[in-house]
């Protein structure tokens, strides 16, 4: 009789158990259900939106950009790469440097470099002005950087605040009048006086070779103004009070002059005095 009632109570356990075991994966059941349709929902929208994300994110380049990639693609792509990812053991990436870099460079003649050196030297520009133009158009819209202002860059120019600005960041390699001097490794701080506006304003802004980057928070806009106004206006002038200006290469050509003609001049004059007494 126990065993009867003992099989009988554990059945009505069991049925008893059932419908919770039933709501239990029911739950569980409509819970995947609706995950799966989250998933679904989210890959839609996704497929949807994707494609106008992409169109934001790679625009189509102006005609300019246009003209300057087919140039990039004869004159540059060797040591820059396709899209100027840059080339190991030819060339840096181009990415970010900005029309600046590529307006300096290039106006100046430094690129395309006929080999590699340790410093890009000046030489007559392969390009025009236009083309220079649409290069640095192509990389600007390619990954951004430091763009050179259009119109006149000395515009409201102070040469008094230019002079003094001068010899705090830029005599130290450039020398006092503009003329240059030899840095370390073979590298040298090239003579300002065959450098344009522009390509002054060009080289502040990419700091080419060894050369600080001077953006806008270190020297502002109008000091870089003013500093152009002191470079073209006075430095270049043919100005020179004291007569001959030995290269403006500073006191070392002085020193050096001095020590060879004047102690020499010295020398003989006391010879001759000792001679004739």
């Amino acid at each position: 009789m126990t065993s009867d009632n003992d099989r009988r109570r554990g059945l009505l356990a069991r049925l008893r158990g059932r419908p919770v075991a039933r709501s239990r994966g029911r739950r569980r059941l409509g819970a995947a259900v609706r995950l799966a349709a989250a998933l679904m929902l989210a890959g839609g929208a996704y497929t949807v939106f994707a494609p106008g994300v992409q169109a934001q994110d790679n625009p189509p380049l102006t005609a300019a950009a246009n003209e300057g990639k087919a140039l990039f693609d004869v004159s540059c792509v060797t040591c820059h790469g396709r899209n100027a990812q840059g080339v190991e053991g030819r060339g840096p990436s181009l990415i970010g440097v900005g029309s600046a870099s590529v307006e300096f460079q290039v106006s100046s003649g430094r690129m395309p470099m006929a080999r590699q050196e340790a410093q890009a030297m000046r030489k007559p520009p392969q390009f025009t002005d236009e083309q220079v133009r649409q290069l640095g158009q192509y990389i600007q819209e390619l990954g951004g950087g430091p763009q050179v202002p259009s119109g006149n860059l000395r515009d409201g120019a102070n040469m008094s605040t230019g002079g003094e600005l001068f010899r705090i960041n830029c005599s130290q390699c450039h020398a006092f009048g503009g003329g240059g001097g030899a840095l370390s490794s073979g590298k040298y701080a090239p003579s300002l006086k065959p450098a344009s506006d522009r390509q002054i304003y060009a080289a502040m802004l990419s700091g080419p070779q060894n050369m600080p980057v001077f953006g806008d928070n270190q020297i502002t806009p109008q000091e870089k103004a003013d500093i152009i106004a002191y470079i073209q206006e006075t430095l270049k002038s043919d100005q020179d009070q004291g007569g001959f200006n030995l290269g403006r290469y500073g006191p070392s050509t002085e020193g050096l002059a001095i020590f060879l003609v004047g102690i020499v001049a010295l020398v003989f004059a006391s010879l001759w005095i000792a001679g004739k007494s």
